[in-house]
């Protein structure tokens, strides 16, 4: 039996765009100060030293395999994760998001506590097949109960304490240092120095639904602050049907388009208000980070994002842009006293739920980590 100071974990990651860089931290962190050494592989990506820097690892890997190369029976990636816990004597693996599951399942004997960021993971036949006949190594975490309700309706045959939550969660701390003020924040983005603005960061995808956002800004508009504006920071595929849709709306001139923006958890202080009009959102890290910067929230109530700003937000129905412009009117007339104590609400629910302590708290005492804990 291997000795408390032996124990060494795997975490295989598909690859660390968007927000998955921070997930692959997040997960090294759990085990900070409890004698674990934890080597991260990333399926994807080119091997980048400040990529490796931002793990919280001991060790990080890049395989380099492209996304065509990893479609189909992913022979190759097998073989190289073999070769990789061959060299090493791994006590488990955590896997973000199915194909690296699949991988290591296939590529190795370990446990494996396989993390889903997504709706949708095991509606496949062939997936729901090969977790049943995985299921004696495998056990699954989302990344809210939405995501967990959602897999265990898959999986019906699971015990529930096989499919569990762990929230994804953001250092209070340490983003709340890297803000930039307000004033120098709109001046980095180019925005109104005297305007209330509304926020919005993510894709511009079917499943972040802006259109409805600039449908509620839009019906919003007579009620807001004079010279209001919406800032939506992202790209993607829909940009130009947006703008025309914002044309159409007669708001083209109160609506910034800011494209991809580098590390825009830093420049929330920039809003005076942050919408998520997300279709059915798995979770919401834009939310947290909206949260640390005090800025008052509003999100579609539906999905992970009820989990996040109930009670401490605004929610509204899925597709009702009125109802969406009505929250904006409301959070534009809150004055300071109100704001500071929404600020204090959603600190305080950060620390209690969502922060880097409060969730390893709840990994230690998860079913499957105990389990494999008492393997010592």
């Amino acid at each position: 039996m291997t000795s408390h100071a032996e124990r060494h974990v795997l975490q295989f990651c598909h690859g660390y765009d968007g927000p998955f860089l921070d997930c692959a931290r997040q997960y090294a962190s759990l085990f900070q100060g409890r004698g674990y050494r934890v080597t991260t592989v990333f399926l994807t990506g080119r091997a980048d030293p400040a990529v490796a820097a931002g793990c919280a690892s001991d060790e990080v890997l890049f395989l380099e395999f492209s996304s065509k190369a990893v479609r189909g029976l992913k022979l190759g990636a097998i073989a190289a994760l073999r070769k990789i816990a061959a060299q090493r004597r791994f006590s488990f693996c955590i896997a973000h998001r199915f194909k690296p599951i699949y991988i290591t399942l296939l590529a190795t004997r370990l446990p494996v506590i396989g993390v889903h960021h997504a709706f949708g993971d095991y509606q496949r036949k062939g997936r729901q097949l090969f977790a049943n006949l995985m299921r004696k190594r495998l056990s699954l975490l989302g990344v809210s109960d939405a995501v967990r309700d959602d897999m265990r309706r898959c999986l019906p045959s699971w015990p529930g304490e096989r499919i569990q939550t762990l929230y994804n969660r953001v250092d209070v701390e340490a983003l709340q240092g890297a803000l930039l003020p307000q004033a120098a924040a709109r001046q980095a983005l180019g925005l109104d120095a005297q305007a209330w603005i509304v926020g919005n960061v993510g894709r511009l995808h079917p499943d972040k639904d802006q259109a409805n956002l600039l449908r509620g800004f839009a019906q919003a508009l007579p009620e807001l602050p004079t010279g209001s504006r919406l800032a939506i920071l992202g790209k993607g595929r829909l940009e130009e049907r947006l703008k025309a849709l914002a044309a159409e709306l007669g708001i083209s001139e109160r609506v910034d388009f800011l494209g991809q923006v580098a590390d825009a958890r830093r420049y929330f202080k920039a809003f005076d208000a942050f919408a998520l009009s997300s279709d059915h959102e798995p979770f919401g890290m834009v939310l947290l980070e909206a949260m640390v910067a005090g800025v008052p929230v509003l999100a579609t109530a539906c999905g992970g994002a009820r989990e996040v700003v109930e009670g401490v937000g605004m929610l509204f129905p899925l597709g009702y842009a009125d109802l969406l412009g009505q929250g904006l009117v409301q959070v534009s007339r809150l004055d300071a006293a109100q704001r500071q104590a929404c600020a204090e609400a959603m600190l305080q629910r950060l620390h209690q739920r969502f922060s880097d302590a409060a969730v390893a708290q709840a990994f230690w005492q998860l079913p499957q980590v105990q389990a494999l804990e008492g393997q010592r």
